[in-house]
């Protein structure tokens, strides 16, 4: 790579890394793996470049290489996840909101990796139900139904009351 090129490519990362870090936060619950998650993303998405800029959209680039990288990982090792209630620990600088969302990342943590992956770009990171299929590589209709079930699960959870759903980021 070219060093504007280089300098461009470390312009949008440090950009955009607290969001992706965010969002790896949301798909996987730890800090560290979201870091490393994240970590990974960029440096697929560096040796690539040239054709990431061509994309047009570089953030969902990077998004959808975050999602598919932790899919991967889920898929190959199984790992397990445990989702704690530590975000004022969050990565990215947002306020932590609830003063206790241990609820609500315990009921995340019972979802499906498809349906988590929704509700995190759908609602936690705030992206068009566009903008999400395009980052799970999936239709429109398939985020719609995954986000109502994924909400629905998330309503059953006796101690999670349709206030803390809102008051949370989800809605």
């Amino acid at each position: 790579m070219s060093n504007s090129s280089d300098e461009e490519f470390d312009r949008f990362m440090r950009g955009r890394w607290p969001s992706m870090v965010r969002l790896a936060y949301g798909l996987t619950g730890d800090t560290g793996h979201a870091e490393d998650l994240a970590q990974a993303a960029f440096a697929r998405a560096y040796a690539s470049w040239g054709r990431v800029r061509r994309a047009g959209d570089p953030d969902a680039y990077v998004r959808r290489i975050v999602v598919n990288t932790h899919r991967n990982l889920f898929r190959k090792h199984r790992v397990t996840e445990e989702l704690r209630g530590d975000l004022t620990d969050a990565p990215g600088g947002s306020s932590p909101g609830p003063e206790d969302r241990s609820e609500l990342l315990e009921a995340l943590g019972r979802l499906g990796p498809r349906q988590r992956a929704v509700v995190v770009l759908r609602y936690w990171l705030d992206l068009s139900e566009a903008e999400t299929a395009a980052a799970l590589g999936c239709s429109v209709g398939t985020v719609k139904s995954q986000a109502s079930r994924a909400l629905v699960a998330l309503r059953k959870t006796a101690s999670l009351l349709e206030e803390d759903i809102v008051e949370g980021g989800l809605r």
